[in-house]
């Protein structure tokens, strides 16, 4: 059973704000200067409070790290600034909306929390290793160095990372699928 918070207060320092240091270097590293960073993490802020208003959040800083990429992303589409100036154009194709419709947008709810659940289904080791590399572009040496283990361990547990993750989520749409 979900946690009972006092104040929506309460919940924002547990849940959100112990990550605005790490969503702001996550941003920096992923836009630069392209993007007013105070803006989208504030924006991001509110939608979370807006969506947990609306309905239990089952992954709030996972949530959080979404709508602040899709914000930044609608910043950099309606500037005159290039995106595929910072963000390789294989990597945009799963962040464009295009102005979808209500049904596209429950799916790909529905795909954000499958790849969720999927990170989640990882052991511990392999899921901070590929957390630290997929959700915040950290380096294999980077990761090393913060986990205190070797670059080979690193890689290793990508490519371990890589394969389960895809595996779940091949096989969670599948089945969602199958139900439709």
């Amino acid at each position: 059973m979900p946690r009972r918070y006092d104040s929506p207060d309460d919940w924002f320092r547990e849940n959100l704000s112990p990550h605005e240091e790490m969503l702001r270097a996550w941003l920096h590293s992923r836009f630069q200067t392209s993007v007013n960073i105070d803006d989208v993490v504030q924006e991001a802020f509110f939608r979370v409070l807006r969506a947990r208003e609306q309905g239990t959040l089952q992954s709030p800083k996972s949530f959080l790290f979404a709508t602040a990429r899709n914000l930044a992303l609608d910043t950099l589409k309606h500037s005159s600034v290039s995106m595929t100036r910072y963000i390789p154009h294989e990597d945009l194709s799963e962040f464009e909306d295009g102005g979808m419709g209500v049904p596209e947008i429950v799916a790909r709810n529905q795909e954000l929390e499958i790849m969720t659940r999927a990170i989640q289904s990882l052991p511990d080791r392999c899921r901070q290793v590929f957390t630290l590399k997929k959700v915040y572009g950290m380096s294999p040496k980077n990761i090393a160095e913060e986990l205190g283990i070797s670059v080979n361990t690193v890689w290793t547990q990508l490519k371990i990372g890589l394969k389960q993750f895809t595996r779940y989520v091949d096989a969670s749409l599948n089945e969602r699928d199958r139900k439709l």
